[in-house]
């Protein structure tokens, strides 16, 4: 493993006994819901700006280089986010294990509801074909088994990920499930997972499954091929990362980062029915307005 997290998860379950649900930043736990009155929508110098996003409740376009906020709607509101949720999942296991790790498929992995890669119960594939399958096909399964392996339980993986969130800077988001399927407690917020989406662009294998459009079951003796689900990588050309996310309470979501004039641009839209149109218009105003 690259790191040794058995102390810091000891400390973390002493944690999370004394507190039924770690929080980043904020007391308040209820995640908000926007209605068109309540939009309040700002460009980078904090002024109210023209809605360019009107399909989304949650938006935003945030600078990595530079760590400036160009266009933002409603981005500091606790919501839930689906399948975004990946991109922290990721981040933890490329941090705590080692990509050539076996691992085997549970019969909980397994049998998980929603998006799945279709791993069986007993069937061993290593981490890095995991996070292929976590990051293309935004598998439920690839979720459960990583969490399963590195945290022992989903519970303790949750401690794990509230702990390394905090430590990249999230304030509004509280992790419950590697997935990210519907639970009340489970939330984030555009510019967490705008600031998110930064850090984990700095990893170089990050980059590859999330920015990459296919990869074949020879180039890692993988179990599979895979194919990536994000349209946006055919979309926009200068695509070179982002993450799907849908469900129920969520709503369609995708983080999405784009290579502008060499800095990542992060662009953001949450409960967006239009979620790849309104991605495209939001980075044509950044083209519009910022060098």
């Amino acid at each position: 493993m690259k790191k040794k997290i058995s102390i810091l998860m000891f400390f973390l379950i002493t944690i999370s006994i004394c507190s039924n649900v770690i929080v980043i930043g904020k007391e308040s736990c209820v995640p908000e819901e926007a209605s068109v009155e309540t939009m309040d929508v700002k460009d980078g110098y904090g002024k109210q700006c023209k809605d360019i996003t009107p399909d989304a409740h949650f938006a935003i376009a945030y600078d990595a280089k530079n760590k400036k906020i160009l266009y933002e709607k409603n981005a500091f509101r606790n919501v839930p986010m689906a399948s975004t949720t990946k991109i922290l999942t990721a981040l933890v296991a490329i941090n705590y294990s080692d990509l050539d790790e076996e691992v085997t498929i549970s019969k909980t992995a397994a049998s998980i509801r929603g998006s799945k890669v279709g791993f069986r119960a007993g069937e061993k594939v290593t981490m890095r074909e995991l996070l292929f399958g976590l990051m293309y096909k935004s598998g439920n399964d690839a979720a459960i088994a990583i969490a399963e392996h590195i945290g022992g339980s989903i519970e303790n993986f949750s401690i794990l990920m509230n702990d390394f969130g905090r430590m990249l800077g999230l304030k509004d988001s509280n992790f419950q499930s590697p997935h990210g399927l519907d639970s009340q407690m489970h939330f984030s917020s555009a510019y967490d997972l705008a600031v998110l989406m930064s850090k984990a662009m700095e990893e170089p294998f990050f980059r590859e499954i999330s920015g990459t459009k296919e990869v074949g079951a020879e180039k890692y003796n993988f179990t599979r091929s895979y194919s990536n689900i994000n349209k946006m990588l055919w979309r926009l050309p200068n695509a070179n990362g982002g993450k799907t996310g849908y469900t129920g309470q969520a709503g369609k979501c995708l983080v999405s980062s784009v290579d502008h004039n060499g800095r990542n641009i992060i662009i953001v839209v949450l409960n967006c029915p239009t979620r790849w149109e309104a991605t495209e218009r939001v980075y044509e105003y950044v083209k519009e307005n910022y060098s």
